[in-house]
């Protein structure tokens, strides 16, 4: 049986969204799906996965809506639902850029069609960034994108003062994961003094839907936030895991590693846990192994 994956957003005021959430967590409970939702007062965000019927049946609730009803979201057929519970939470803000003040309702940059993205960054004259995390990052970006190395998208604003400069900077692209971040992101340059913004419509996933492989100019995997943790052209699954440790992916090269074990850590972490963290990942990963082997008896 195949399952829904649909990832959604939008940036729209929303100043009862408290009391939206027990419908629609009730809405979800119904349809069977699972994935996280955020509501707050800019807006909606987040993914969910179930049957068909299950993510139509949520998003025609949300839809009920006037200031949804163009709700669009991304999406993709996965074998099992991606994800292992629920959450419809929340939030001050649906993505934090660190400073106060940047509302993507007041305006963010020019929007790009995947069909339209591959001319517009092969431009020499175009500045392309990839506003992702540094470990999405390391997986797979567009070519010729620079990599702002942040941890977190809080650290944005500061790659931007360091690194960019209205005057010399004309013409920026930017783009990320599903759009949401490059709402922000495209926002808050505008407010700097940055005139000519553009952003991939609809992400990467939009892309990676749309543009044939043979005609891409995007290199490696896209990691999702899902038990999925990448995915290629077609939205198909990619080949990573994620570390039980960090969260991080994990690649056929970093299992040989003498730094990674199953379910506790990898490369990228195994130096930073502590001997009490490793001791509860090594329990969890025995309760884990023993569940498995009952299922299978």
């Amino acid at each position: 049986m195949s399952y829904v994956v649909a990832a959604l957003y939008k940036f729209v005021e929303l100043p009862e969204y408290r009391s939206m959430r027990g419908p629609l967590l009730a809405a979800c409970e119904d349809a069977g799906v699972r994935g996280t939702l955020l509501l707050a007062r800019e807006g909606v965000n987040g993914t969910i996965a179930g049957t068909r019927a299950g993510v139509d049946a949520v998003l025609d609730h949300l839809r009920q809506d006037p200031r949804l009803t163009d709700l669009a979201p991304r999406e993709a057929a996965a074998p099992a639902i991606p994800f292992k519970r629920l959450k419809v939470r929340l939030k001050r803000e649906l993505i934090s850029i660190g400073v106060s003040g940047v509302d993507p309702r007041r305006g963010v940059g020019e929007y790009v069609d995947p069909e339209a993205w591959n001319a517009l960054i092969s431009d020499p004259e175009v500045r392309v960034i990839d506003t992702r995390n540094d470990f999405e990052i390391e997986i797979g970006t567009f070519e010729r994108a620079e990599d702002p190395r942040t941890a977190s998208f809080s650290n944005f604003p500061e790659y931007v003062h360091e690194k960019l400069d209205p005057e010399r900077d004309r013409k920026l692209a930017l783009f990320c994961t599903g759009g949401i971040r490059c709402e922000k992101a495209t926002a808050y340059l505008l407010q700097q003094g940055f005139s000519e913004v553009y952003h991939l419509k609809g992400g990467i996933l939009h892309y990676l839907e749309t543009v044939p492989a043979e005609q891409s100019l995007w290199k490696g995997d896209c990691y999702v936030f899902d038990e999925r943790v990448s995915v290629r052209h077609g939205l198909t699954p990619g080949d990573y895991d994620a570390c039980k440790g960090c969260g991080r992916p994990v690649s056929d090269a970093d299992r040989v590693s003498p730094l990674f074990e199953e379910g506790v850590s990898c490369p990228r972490c195994a130096d930073a846990l502590t001997e009490s963290q490793r001791a509860a990942f090594r329990e969890r990963q025995r309760q884990y192994e023993r569940q498995r082997k009952a299922r299978r008896a």
